[in-house]
């Protein structure tokens, strides 16, 4: 069942991670992202934008500040807690992240299956329907290895997606995807925001979200003097 609730989803608090275990800059982050917002976060550097994505779900040791989601700080939790707050985060993420070992369909369904409750007949049936609505003829099956860059695209989709995530952290798939990809994507980005998700959508290129530009409710940059907000007419 989702639930509601009346302050920021995700909130960084002065965050100044750890320069050492991250990259980032270690200057203070702070951003709130409120059930429904989608914001933009341009950044240059795809490792920077996947360790930003690492921050926001507490696994950045922090050297000062505080990374809040759905009001808990994520510095405050035990495996219990962090691994069923984990369950309500999609992500996409640019970092390798398709284990050889696993087929394509046990990869997807992982997160869901680790984090949640939920009966392995249930997930896949909203894996499989999300396949379709992805352009996938149904859950694959085979190594991803087997397939295409392209299919594991669409598969990355899938499990971002999957479980009705409250926040969703997806690094660009647009860039350089076929354009039977788009109109899913963003529909897929509405309906989540229509249900009370957060999206945080990290990009390099400013021009891929324009087509979206009515539904962007602030616009970021990641820099070397951290978190800016960039101020829109």
């Amino acid at each position: 069942m989702d639930t509601r609730i009346a302050g920021p989803l995700l909130e960084l608090n002065k965050a100044v991670p750890s320069f050492e275990e991250s990259g980032l800059p270690p200057v203070p982050f702070s951003m709130k992202l409120m059930p429904g917002d989608c914001m933009v976060v341009e950044a240059r550097s795809t490792s920077r934008a996947t360790m930003f994505a690492d921050l926001c779900c507490g696994l950045v040791p922090l050297d000062d500040g505080a990374v809040r989601f759905m009001g808990l700080d994520w510095a405050d939790l035990h495996d219990r807690e962090l691994n069923a707050l984990r369950g309500r985060i999609g992500r996409m993420t640019r970092r390798a992240s398709w284990p050889e070992f696993l087929n394509t369909h046990l990869a997807i369904t992982l997160q869901q299956l680790h984090h949640t409750s939920r009966s392995l007949d249930e997930i896949v049936a909203e894996a499989a329907r999300l396949g379709e609505l992805f352009g996938l003829p149904g859950l694959p099956v085979l190594r991803p290895s087997m397939l295409s860059d392209v299919d594991l695209l669409r598969a990355g989709c899938v499990r971002a997606f999957l479980g009705r995530p409250r926040l969703l952290l997806l690094e660009d798939p647009l860039e350089g995807s076929p354009v039977d990809l788009q109109n899913p994507f963003l529909s897929a980005i509405t309906d989540a925001r229509d249900r009370g998700a957060g999206v945080i959508w990290l990009v390099r290129n400013n021009a891929i979200w324009q087509g979206y530009r009515q539904g962007i409710t602030s616009i970021w940059r990641l820099a070397d003097d951290g978190l800016v907000e960039i101020r829109t007419a």
